[in-house]
């Protein structure tokens, strides 16, 4: 579903060369709930980007669902993304001028979303538990259902792979059980996620473990890496 080969993103600074990510060799398959562990800092931002198509790389290549990354134009791999991948931010990053409902509805702008959005966002919002938020404002929302709300956007376009950037990071205890165990029906109900996150008592939820440190990802034991 997603190939990784020989990746690396280099970033120049004052004559610096920095290794963001370094030699990345992996992949996932359909169905997998992988979470990449490191610090901050480790690139594991910047790695996710490139599987995104956010970022593209400075060596390697990045294939979804065989296409070759490199080879599409920024307008290609807008279309790939808006069809396949969800992506939530470290960051909500909601308009703060539209509702919950409207904000759910942005991605849908790039793909040419049919009359049928309105239901879907609807549904998508009961199923993160925001039906009764649907006409609320970003302003008067917690930090909880602000991710909430950032997920049901990720997942308007119906992507079969979810890709989130430490999608618990600013939230309590209680909140980040709730958004986990979202994750886990989401999974099980046939997405593939991606996550990075810099906790390691979420492991739990993950059908693959990878470590980041320096730019250096690593599969810990259990998974054999096929791609599909």
């Amino acid at each position: 579903m997603i190939e990784v080969h020989d990746v690396s993103k280099i970033f120049r600074t004052g004559g610096a060369e920095v290794r963001a990510v370094d030699r990345a060799n992996f992949g996932i398959r359909p169905g997998d709930f992988a979470l990449i562990l490191g610090r901050s800092g480790s690139g594991k931002s910047t790695l996710l980007g490139m599987l995104a198509g956010i970022i593209r790389p400075t060596l390697g290549t990045v294939r979804v669902r065989g296409e070759d990354l490199a080879k599409l134009s920024d307008n290609q791999i807008s279309g790939l993304r808006a069809r396949e991948i969800g992506f939530v931010f470290q960051f909500s990053g909601l308009l703060p001028t539209v509702t919950v409902r409207e904000n759910v509805l942005v991605p849908t702008l790039f793909c040419r979303g049919g009359p049928g959005c309105g239901e879907r966002a609807a549904e998508i919002l009961d199923l993160v538990g925001l039906a009764g938020r649907v006409n609320a404002y970003p302003r008067t929302l917690s930090s909880g259902e602000m991710k909430r709300a950032a997920i049901a956007r990720a997942l308007i376009n119906g992507p079969s792979i979810l890709i989130a950037d430490e999608p618990t990071g600013d939230l309590d205890s209680r909140t980040e059980y709730e958004i986990m165990e979202l994750f886990r029906q989401l999974n099980r109900d046939g997405t593939t996620i991606v996550m990075v996150t810099h906790n390691p008592d979420l492991v739990v939820y993950g059908s693959r473990i990878f470590d980041m440190e320096q730019g250096v990802i690593t599969e810990r034991s259990g998974g054999d890496g096929t791609v599909d």
